[in-house]
């Protein structure tokens, strides 16, 4: 408090002053946000203007361990194969009816957003947009932008839509108000969405930009390229099904090739050809689907090249043949350097064309990759080979798929309860947490990669910066020069000022800073002019959420500009139009509402 008591009457001053050096930290972007904002509570602390005890109580704030614990949560959705069940459905639908189903995806989008992290959401979700605009000939410069738009639309439908949303609730209720419930903003958030698809859809022939060069599929778009076959066993859940029903050749990832009996191909199409024991099921898989494929009961994965079983230390990992191997030109089944340690060959992958017909009689090129399994000292073996390159990158993860339902129950009593008031949402967040790692639905190595540290680290700085400004008086002077302007304007003017305000911030700066430096001025200003100080929060909310105009604006802007090559201009041309539109929506509905 040393520094305090004699920085006394400049206390507002400073404030501002760190203020605005953290501003133009951000809007630079040398430093990340997580870092300045840090350097800023530093100083807050260092000078007095915010006790140890308030810095330390920041890390018992709800809206951070409610951001941490969905972001687990959204993991669980990932691995079980929850969204990619739904995105299954969806590209089934686009063999047939390929706009209804791009349609159908953003609808899926929205919707996902609303209630798990639209960052997973958007990733998974681009390269199935590039394969619809690519079925219905529409460039996937035309679509990527609606993608992230409607994960934005997603987000401000309910309170843990978005880490901001969460955020500005938290600051809401330190300042004396009422807590917000999950579903309060949704009818605003609702009539955003609305308007801005018919925004979209009216505006999308002039607005967004039109088919290029561009288009082709990306770099990366998760694909089944992995050449794999299964031979059935009698345990096998699925004996006497119709290879056309069975459940473990249906989700996205899996690509039915060929089935073989006694050397017979069989037509898979035909619902009267069944899946029988020792009937052998060429597949094209990605890596996370070869991953899940291994541990499906009663069916033998790969191709054993030198009599071995399974054992409890086996290891995977890929191998990848160089230039003059002895091996190229050769069948796997045929591979002198395979047959000579006991390992198993999962899959096979090649960069350019598929790798086929099938895993046995594929003839090896250099730079193939080789998805082998086996104990540890037979791949230490392979390790001698100076012609093979091994990469140490495990198999990916699979899926959980029996924990699906087990997932979602979960989330759907976290959002009744939450609604009830049985129990805060941070509360239930962790003892939904808690319940998925009892059952295995998630390990704890995807809540550590889950957990987006910078995310937290500015979270727990900005509440800190923000207390800081209240106690050094920046707030107040910043009401004292701002309220002179607004005094005589009516209720609704003063909601659209703070709404175009947070939004022109957040597309230059991060907007969980912006939420937290705004919430508290805008519930004194309300405060000042006698207006109820919800329509004043959620004009915050909604101006820090909604960012279109930018690809840096919202993360999810930024993975599909990546995606779809845009340029700063394209989204401009949209998003300044959309930003004005969220503007004119969000402020009539909280005049509606709240006013």
């Amino acid at each position: 408090m040393f520094f305090a008591d004699i920085l006394k009457d400049y206390s507002a001053l400073i404030g501002l002053a760190v203020l605005a050096a953290m501003f133009v930290g951000f809007v630079r972007e040398k430093t990340p946000p997580a870092a300045i904002a840090a350097t800023g509570a530093a100083f807050m602390i260092a000078v007095g203007y915010v006790a140890p005890d308030d810095a330390l109580s920041v890390f018992s704030n709800g809206a951070a361990i409610t951001v941490a614990a969905m972001l687990i949560i959204s993991v669980a959705f990932a691995r079980t194969g929850i969204l990619e069940a739904m995105i299954s459905r969806i590209v089934n639908l686009a063999r047939t009816r390929p706009r209804l189903a791009i349609v159908a995806l953003l609808g899926l989008t929205m919707v996902a957003s609303a209630f798990v992290n639209s960052t997973p959401v958007v990733v998974m979700l681009i390269p199935v947009m590039t394969s619809l605009a690519a079925a219905t000939g529409v460039g996937r410069r035309r679509l990527l932008i609606p993608l992230s738009y409607f994960a934005i639309f997603g987000g401000t439908c309910t309170l843990i839509g978005t880490s901001t949303n969460l955020l500005v609730d938290s600051v809401a209720r330190q300042q004396g108000m009422q807590a917000l419930g999950i579903f309060s903003i949704t009818p605003i958030g609702l009539m955003l969405a609305a308007v801005g698809a018919a925004f979209l859809f009216l505006t999308q022939s002039f607005l967004l930009p039109v088919r290029s060069e561009g288009d082709e599929p990306a770099e990366g778009d998760a694909k089944p390229d992995i050449i794999t076959e299964l031979r059935i066993g009698k345990d096998f859940s699925e004996i006497g099904k119709a290879y056309s029903k069975a459940k473990t050749y249906a989700p996205r990832g899996i690509e039915l090739v060929s089935a073989w009996r006694a050397g017979e191909k069989l037509d898979t199409s035909d619902p009267e050809v069944l899946v029988m024991e020792r009937d052998r099921v060429v597949l094209r898989v990605t890596q996370e689907e070869l991953a899940t494929l291994r541990d499906v009961y009663g069916v033998e994965l790969g191709l054993q090249v030198r009599s071995s079983s399974a054992t409890p230390e086996e290891k995977v990992t890929r191998i990848v043949l160089a230039a003059g191997h002895r091996a190229v030109d050769q069948r796997i089944a045929e591979a002198d350097f395979l047959s000579r340690v006991q390992v198993r060959i999962l899959g096979a992958s090649r960069r350019t064309n598929p790798a086929g017909p099938d895993l046995a009689n594929l003839r090896l090129k250099a730079g193939d990759s080789l998805w082998v399994a086996g104990p540890p000292d037979a791949l230490q073996a392979l390790r001698q080979d100076v012609r093979l390159i091994q990469s140490e990158t495990p198999l990916a993860k699979p899926f959980r798929r029996d924990r699906a339902i087990l997932v979602l129950i979960t989330l759907a009593a976290v959002i009744a309860l939450a609604t009830l008031g049985i129990m805060p949402i941070a509360a239930l967040a962790l003892v939904a947490v808690g319940f998925l790692f009892a059952v295995h639905a998630i390990d704890p190595s995807d809540a550590w990669r889950a957990l987006d540290g910078d995310v937290l680290a500015l979270i727990f700085s900005m509440l800190i910066v923000g207390i800081g400004l209240q106690n050094s008086g920046t707030v107040e002077a910043i009401i004292n020069v701002v309220l002179p302007v607004l005094q005589n304007a009516p209720p609704v003017v003063v909601v659209l000022a703070v709404y175009v305000l947070t939004s022109i911030l957040t597309e230059m700066v991060t907007n969980n800073a912006v939420a937290v430096i705004l919430t508290p001025i805008a519930i004194s200003l309300a405060a000042s002019l006698d207006m109820p100080p919800q329509a004043m929060v959620l004009a915050v909310l909604f101006g820090a959420s909604a960012s279109f105009a930018t690809p840096i604006g919202y993360q999810t802007n930024t993975l599909v500009a990546s995606a779809g090559g845009y340029r700063f201009a394209d989204f401009l041309r949209v998003g300044v139009p959309m930003n004005i539109v969220a503007a004119i929506v969000t402020t009539v509905g909280i005049w509606v509402f709240y006013l």
